[in-house]
């Protein structure tokens, strides 16, 4: 199973960004999907999950700027990311619970897109 992130950039503060993430391989049925994100020197900490019905939970320092979603067709999950501040310059890196078709239930990560918000 791999995931291939897209989307980061430089923006400036105030802007908005989207970020995706498409999931592929043996891959029977992905659980919950999430974004993460990991300053410099800094423990990887939660921005945002999504259930496969849909359910969401976000970080306090986004909430109402954020916007996660996910494509279940297409095992793809987003992040629509308004209002940017400096603070919100990370590594962010997408996480998905794959049931695989092997049997197995793992968690997988991206290879990590850098987001820096600057003037």
């Amino acid at each position: 199973v791999q995931l291939q992130a897209s989307g980061g950039g430089l923006v400036q503060p105030g802007g908005s960004l989207g970020l995706s993430c498409a999931a592929s391989g043996s891959i029977f049925r992905i659980n919950s999907m999430g974004w993460y994100r990991q300053d410099l020197g800094k423990q990887r900490n939660l921005v945002a999950r999504i259930s496969r019905g849909g359910g969401t939970n976000y970080a306090d320092s986004v909430k109402g700027r954020f916007t996660i979603s996910r494509d279940n067709a297409k095992n793809t999950v987003y992040l629509q990311m308004n209002s940017l501040k400096p603070e919100d310059t990370a590594v962010y890196y997408c996480n998905a619970d794959v049931f695989t078709t092997w049997g197995s239930n793992s968690a997988y990560w991206g290879q990590g897109t850098l987001v820096t918000v600057s003037s």
